[in-house]
């Protein structure tokens, strides 16, 4: 009679020791990324630039909300750059009417978006799929509506904050935050902090929540897992990214204007994200790059910014159909594939 042969206790402990080491090699190597461009980059660019890298890295905090979501769950939320309005427009009217802290303004910032990505997911996690992605894209609508009518806070009285004159007053920074460079280096230190915060997540409860949750719903519930609200905890989280990022962008531009705040730009951070990568921190750095960095490449080439529109619309279409992993999928493969070469084939 032959036997099975059960993995022994040590090489499930050294299995575990190789994910551990493997975790702590990518959030080492997300601060060594995150430090090299907040050192290295202001100089080597010059003030547009630089100012054009914060804004990327702001919205690389708002796409890793989305990172969350969508890779973590499957769950498809359009209203993403929405709520990062909010999250501005929140920071903007505590400054100017409060004069807070920077910081201050932007956790009251994450944790509005986040009370209202909550609010928002709650009817809509009813539905799934394409129903979800509408809902929520109407919602960016109905805040493009709004945002466009009442503007964002400037400097006035009243509940608005509006000027009613051309003496628009800038969102204050910190004081060692007060040139751009500096700035730039304040942005990455939120982003470390944000995808810190989200990797945590997805070592905890909450993370194996969600995993149970993505592999079938039913299975999950019969795990003992609340469904609602791992996914409503899933929604929050994501807005206070958006929140943040938010903030971040109004400090980083001074002001901000309502006209940049469609509902189309949603559904493009979206696209960007999953070009991007939504399994991997690096994923949202690419895609703040891609939002940001490549139409004003492009300007800088005096070639026309809306043509970025098809390289990223031909790059969704290979995301979806051949790299579902997206740009940091191909590229984590092929260091991966460089370092068995190097290493004889043989596994960390």
């Amino acid at each position: 009679m032959t036997t099975l042969a059960l993995p022994s206790t040590d090489m499930f402990a050294q299995a575990l020791e190789r994910v551990r080491r493997e975790r702590l090699r990518s959030l080492l190597t997300m601060l060594g990324v995150l430090l090299v461009i907040g050192v290295a980059l202001p100089w080597l660019t010059n003030a547009y630039w630089t100012k054009t890298l914060s804004s990327a890295m702001a919205m690389s905090v708002a796409a890793a909300g989305i990172g969350l979501l969508y890779g973590q769950l499957g769950l498809v939320s359009l209203c993403q750059f929405a709520l990062l309005g909010i999250g501005g427009w929140v920071a903007l009217r505590i400054s100017h009417g409060w004069g807070l802290p920077f910081e201050l303004c932007v956790l009251a910032a994450g944790a509005v978006s986040a009370l209202v990505g909550m609010l928002a997911g709650l009817p809509a996690l009813r539905l799934k799929g394409l129903y979800l992605a509408l809902v929520t894209l109407m919602l960016a609508g109905g805040f493009q509506v709004v945002i466009t009518v009442v503007g964002f806070p400037d400097g006035g009285s009243g509940w608005l904050g509006r000027v009613e004159g051309s003496e628009r007053l800038l969102m204050t920074r910190p004081a060692f935050a007060s040139s751009d460079s500096a700035y730039l280096r304040y942005v990455l230190l939120w982003l470390a902090g944000v995808l810190m915060l989200i990797e945590l997540h997805r070592r905890t409860r909450a993370g194996r929540s969600w995993a149970l949750i993505r592999r079938g719903e039913a299975a999950a519930m019969g795990a003992g897992v609340n469904v609602l609200f791992y996914q409503t905890w899933a929604f929050g989280l994501a807005g206070f990214c958006a929140g943040v990022g938010g903030a971040l962008l109004a400090g980083g531009v001074g002001q901000l204007d309502g006209r940049a705040f469609g509902a189309s730009e949603s559904v493009m951070l979206f696209a960007l994200s999953v070009v991007g990568g939504v399994h991997h921190w690096l994923g949202a750095i690419i895609a703040g790059l891609l939002l940001r960095a490549v139409p004003s490449l492009l300007t800088d080439y005096n070639v026309n910014g809306f043509l970025a529109m098809i390289f990223f619309g031909a790059a969704l279409l290979h995301a979806l159909i051949t790299a579902q992993q997206g740009v940091a999928g191909q590229v984590l493969g092929l260091i991966h594939r460089v370092r068995r070469r190097f290493t004889g084939g043989a596994t960390p």
